[in-house]
């Protein structure tokens, strides 16, 4: 209830701010971490949140006294870039978000893709390693255990204290490693530390054997990455572009744009409109 009057608040700031009304707004497009079910509005579990079964949706709906729609973050990102951003003009479009997680969307058809239970698109837990890194999900090689924002960190973390090789990443940080984040790696690595650059390029390969394979499989014709990491520039997105042309069928790989996110914090809620009209018939134009 504290979360769900929190966003209660944010919209009345936000109506307040803009000198609109209440009887200007039509309703409220919800993305949440997943999974759900989007028929009952639910959120099936947000650890994060302490959720479980938590009836999202119809709380705020309740609360606004407003129609409301609720679908997963990730597919609310990649909808906005489809709609407004760096996917625009797409008609099969894969979507990565990367920060504390890798959450993913899948356009295919014009439509976005949920799947036969709400769960399609979790990019971040295909495994890209069988005996790999353990993830938060409880399995093993998982692609968010490599290349997420924390774990770019720990990665980086890991080769200092491992090889003690001279970097700016302590400097950066005060000497206090467990401060490192994917973004320190990332400024590091624009100014040519060999450690973060190293990072980087790994997190690339990462990235790469992962796009390739959902190009592989769906033959999108955009693929958006979305989040933080878009922040390391072509220091990320051109190792990453020749691992996929390495791995991917050269038809896949031809036919499809591989763009960093133009929506830098507003991708979710541009989407998260965009399902809203798109789940109470309105459509996009």
């Amino acid at each position: 209830d504290r979360i769900v009057g929190l966003i209660e608040g944010v919209i009345l700031d936000t109506i307040a701010q803009t000198n609109a009304h209440r009887s200007d707004v039509i309703g409220v497009g919800i993305g949440a971490p997943g999974p759900l079910d989007r028929d009952k509005g639910l959120v099936i579990v947000a650890p994060n949140l302490g959720w479980r079964n938590f009836p999202l949706r119809d709380r705020i709906a309740e609360r606004l006294n407003l129609p409301a729609t609720l679908d997963n973050d990730a597919n609310c990102a990649t909808v906005g870039e489809w709609w407004q951003g760096a996917a625009q003009g797409g008609t099969d479009v894969i979507g990565m978000t990367i920060g504390t997680g890798i959450g993913g969307g899948l356009i295919i058809g014009g439509k976005l893709f949920h799947g036969a239970s709400d769960v399609a698109g979790e990019i971040g837990h295909t495994t890209i390693d069988l005996n790999g890194r353990h993830c938060k999900c409880g399995n093993y090689g998982c692609l968010e255990a490599y290349a997420s924002g924390p774990a770019i960190a720990t990665r980086a973390r890991e080769v200092l204290v491992r090889e003690e090789t001279a970097s700016l990443l302590p400097s950066m940080v005060d000497g206090r490693l467990e401060s490192i984040t994917a973004e320190t790696v990332y400024r590091a690595a624009h100014q040519g530390d060999a450690v973060a650059s190293e990072i980087v390029r790994d997190t690339a390969r990462y990235l790469g054997a992962g796009v390739a394979n959902l190009l592989n499989t769906f033959n999108a014709d955009v693929v958006v990455i979305a989040g933080g990491v878009t922040q390391a520039g072509d220091t990320l997105f051109v190792p990453l572009r020749a691992e996929v042309r390495r791995r991917a069928f050269r038809p896949a790989v031809d036919a499809a744009r591989i763009v960093p996110g133009a929506l830098p914090g507003t991708a979710g809620v541009v989407g998260a409109v965009a399902t809203f009209r798109l789940g109470t018939g309105m459509g996009l134009n």
